[in-house]
């Protein structure tokens, strides 16, 4: 069956932040040339911020400089930080910390990033963008000469034997003069692009962080609008790198989180599992007892930082936001990065567009654009504090302090990352951890979780992580790393299942219950299992998040 296809200007590949903001700063160019610009924008979500999830604390600097009067337009940042606290935790105890001074939050606001994007996503329809939610891109088209030309959108009604169902539908064919890329951590077109560009050459790995975040409804005389409160320490061993963060909202809101680094070395260790044990703490167990838990959902994002950035241009296109991995983790924000990298990457390809002269397709002024903005000397000066704590919590804050009030960024060395999944150590060599059953007051089981997501997929269709070789989770990680994806998966997709007397394990791929957080297609030991898009519209659909 032939594939109709839609033309534009410019094809923007997902509905975050940076593909948000370069949607609307290619409309504002376009209006102040007084020129009709064509642009497209694809989200695989049910709805623009379905699958947005993030602490998350705003810094409005890119906001303040797309959209000066968002007060007046309504954007939803109704919760100024007045408040910050950075604790060590031990088992039962808290030591109040200092508080680094990428961390002060004054000026900046806590948001729901899912509802922001909702907002963004408004504003971009109303200058004419048009948005189309439950698009997922599956494959990246090329022009004869290898440039990049647009995206295919995924077929519906494809059974999970691989054929038409009576409700297929093929997929179009979305071309563009340019395509920025924007899909997020761990983009699986974005994937493809390093390969077929070589886009990685002479950078380093880059490396990844789970993040875990439920809300909460929290009684009234406990909620303290505007507070933000990170630690360290408990429960994680001081080897692996992470933390939590835990927000006050207006309403009586919580957001609450954890986030570890997917460079740990014990394949015995659960990031959901520690999250929902950093909830029974004394100083945390007290704010959610009497509380109810509304929503949950888990996302990758990007560590690796400056010195992991990609080559960010190709021939027809470029990548944008966490897809290129902007992320300020000292900071722990990475949505003013993101916005704007989309920002930057508008107004190269805008210029690209109307430069007559141009004989070449690729936006090559945006990477200059990036590298003499503050995104990129923000980054800069943080090169070294995250890969400082890969020799353990101690060492990288030592240096962290170091780095920020001695040498203020400007060291004359910069460290390096490793690929996470080349990080596990055999479980034979590592302690296995026990963790506590649920409670189901303040911790709770992956089942239950997931259900508060709101993770919906059409079942009748094919499995959307694959496997390079169906026989690599039982000969190698099972046998070796006792089958990690069981743990590192935060929503019970990975499972080990026997016959009644303990014979012949196989792995079973629950794939209806993933949220899309990538973290299996990163840390996979031998990078076998991968993460494919399913149908558009699938997945959760996170409110308020």
């Amino acid at each position: 069956m032939e594939r109709e296809s839609m033309e534009f200007d410019v094809l923007i590949v997902g509905g975050g932040p940076s593909g948000l903001s370069a949607a609307i700063k290619m409309k504002q160019l376009a209006s102040d040339a007084g020129q009709d610009l064509s642009v497209c924008l694809i989200e695989k979500g049910s709805e623009v911020g379905a699958h947005i999830l993030s602490g998350a604390v705003l810094e409005p600097r890119a906001l303040n400089e797309l959209i000066p009067d968002w007060q007046e337009k309504g954007a939803p940042l109704d919760t100024a930080v007045t408040n910050d606290k950075f604790m060590f935790l031990t088992e039962s105890g808290q030591m109040r910390l200092p508080t680094p001074p990428q961390m002060n939050n004054h000026g900046n606001y806590i948001i729901s990033l899912g509802n922001f994007c909702r907002w963004l996503g408004e504003q971009a329809e109303a200058m004419g963008v048009e948005v189309y939610p439950g698009f997922a891109a599956a494959e990246v088209l090329f022009n004869d000469d290898g440039s990049v030309r647009g995206v295919a959108v995924g077929d519906m009604g494809i059974g999970k034997d691989g054929e038409p169902t009576d409700a297929f539908m093929p997929g179009m064919d979305l071309l563009a003069k340019q395509t920025i890329f924007a899909e997020g951590c761990r983009g699986h077109l974005t994937k493809g692009l390093f390969d077929t560009f070589n886009l990685r050459e002479g950078k380093d790995p880059q490396t990844f962080a789970i993040g875990i975040k439920e809300l909460w409804d929290i009684e009234p005389e406990k909620s303290k609008p505007g507070t933000v409160w990170h630690s360290v320490g408990w429960p994680l061993s001081t080897d692996t790198y992470g933390g939590s963060f835990l927000y006050h909202l207006n309403g009586n809101q919580v957001a609450v989180g954890y986030v570890v680094g997917l460079d740990y070395s014990n394949p015995h260790l659960s990031p959901f599992e520690e999250f929902q044990r950093f909830k029974t703490h004394p100083a945390v167990r007290s704010v959610f007892e009497g509380g109810r838990r509304v929503s949950y959902g888990a996302r990758a994002l990007n560590e690796g930082g400056f010195q992991s950035i990609p080559k960010l241009t190709f021939p027809g296109g470029c990548l944008v936001g966490c897809t290129a991995g902007f992320l300020n983790v000292p900071k722990i924000k990475g949505t003013h990065t993101a916005m704007k990298s989309g920002m930057l990457a508008a107004e190269a390809v805008f210029d690209l567009l109307n430069d007559e002269a141009a004989t070449a397709t690729e936006p090559v002024e945006y990477a200059a654009k990036i590298e003499s903005s503050w995104l990129w000397s923000e980054l800069y000066k943080v090169r070294n504090i995250r890969p400082a704590f890969a020799k353990g919590l101690w060492m990288g804050m030592g240096y962290a302090a170091l780095d920020t009030y001695l040498l203020r960024g400007r060291a004359p060395w910069t460290f390096h990352h490793h690929a996470d999944h080349t990080c596990l150590k055999p479980a034979a060599e590592a302690p296995k951890i026990e963790y506590p059953k649920p409670d189901n007051v303040v911790s709770f089981d992956r089942n239950s979780s997931v259900y508060l997501s709101g993770t919906n997929h059409e079942e009748n269709q094919p499995v959307h992580l694959t496997l390079k070789d169906t026989s690599v989770p039982i000969e190698h990680n099972l046998a070796l790393y006792d089958s990690p994806e069981q743990r590192y998966c935060p929503a019970g997709v990975y499972e080990i299942v026997r016959n009644d007397d303990g014979s012949d394990p196989r792995l079973q791929i629950n794939a209806q219950n993933c949220v899309h957080c990538k973290t299996c297609d990163i840390k996979d030991p031998t990078q076998n299992i991968r993460w494919v898009t399913p149908e558009g519209g699938g997945g959760p659909n996170y409110p308020n998040m």
